[in-house]
């Protein structure tokens, strides 16, 4: 079996594991991950870049390094241990189905007009504060958020698995977590969390504008979202979460962005596709959720076939 092929396997199956049975409830690998990153941390921690770099160096690169001795073992035994290696860790790092429970349990909270359960249950999806959200404020921060991490918690590690394998799919895992941890910018944080925000927009560009394209394509308003994106999208913040956002607000066909408030910090962002969309509702959350197990099934076609052509090609990996 060649590493296309591997690849093929094994992320398909994980992919199904993760639609069938979602995150693990207890030992997730990620949250482990996590809690040997906040220890490491605490002991490294100096207000400087080069603490932080060297912070992202040792979880991140250690991370990676592991799963390349692993992958490397799993090969020599069997092209089937390595394709069942590539699906475990595929099913351990994305995060599609928990993704769409959390943004559907949050719309059945609105739905029944409980206000109250939805802020208490918001924080879970996301950093906003829902304090001073209505049920249309809240709707808007689960659009965006079911948005963005449909490029951060699936169709990056993907992009990244096609290019790396399983070293690829930790990788990207390892440092998108760390810039959720210490990537903010908390006083804390601030520069010694530069190095994991800067290397997680690196890795997470070929990601996000894979995400942008598909949402584009599967969201039965190709030209509008590409219109939200070309106009819209280079006034988010973030590199990454603007082309994403934008093609989501113009397949759905609603505005996104405006101000918020992360932790008592509050943001006015630009609003995207506002000419065009309308204000998000309630019910544009379960089309949101719909439009991201979309774009991930799409996404996996597109690395799959690109990681089988490259084996294809002379020198490519086989």
């Amino acid at each position: 079996m060649s590493a296309g092929r591997v690849f093929a396997v094994g992320a398909t199956a994980g992919l199904l594991g993760d639609s069938l049975f979602g995150d693990p409830r207890r030992g997730h690998p990620v949250a482990a991950y996590g809690s040997l990153a906040g220890v490491a941390e605490k002991a490294l921690w100096r207000d400087q870049r080069g603490a932080g770099a060297l912070h992202t160096l040792l979880c991140a690169g250690g991370a990676t390094a592991l799963a390349a001795v692993v992958s490397r073992t799993a090969a020599r035994r069997s092209p089937a241990a390595s394709a069942a290696l590539t699906a475990l860790v595929t099913w351990a790092v994305v995060g599609g189905t928990s993704l769409a429970r959390e943004g559907r349990a949050l719309a059945a909270a609105l739905e029944a007009g409980d206000l109250p359960a939805a802020r208490e249950r918001l924080p879970h999806l996301c950093g906003r504060d829902p304090r001073r959200l209505d049920a249309d404020g809240i709707a808007r921060a689960v659009v965006e958020s079911v948005a963005e991490n449909t490029s951060d918690a699936v169709v990056g590690a993907l992009v990244w698995g096609a290019l790396g394998g399983v070293p690829g799919l930790v990788a990207f895992r390892a440092v998108n977590t760390l810039d959720a941890m210490v990537g903010h910018k908390s006083p804390r944080h601030l520069r010694f969390g530069w190095s994991a925000a800067r290397l997680d927009d690196v890795m997470g560009f070929p990601g996000a504008r894979l995400t942008a394209g598909l949402a584009a394509l599967v969201g039965g308003a190709p030209r509008t979202a590409l219109a939200a994106v070309r106009e819209d999208a280079h006034r988010h913040p973030s590199p990454n979460a603007g082309p994403v956002e934008a093609a989501f607000a113009g397949a759905l066909g609603v505005r996104l962005g405006g101000t918020l408030s992360y932790g008592g910090r509050v943001e006015h962002r630009p609003v995207l596709n506002a000419r065009r969309g309308r204000p998000v509702a309630v019910a544009d959350v379960e089309r949101a959720v719909r439009l991201s197990r979309r774009v991930t099934w799409a996404a996996l076609g597109v690395c799959v076939a690109a990681r089988l052509v490259v084996a294809r090609c002379p020198g490519g990996a086989r």
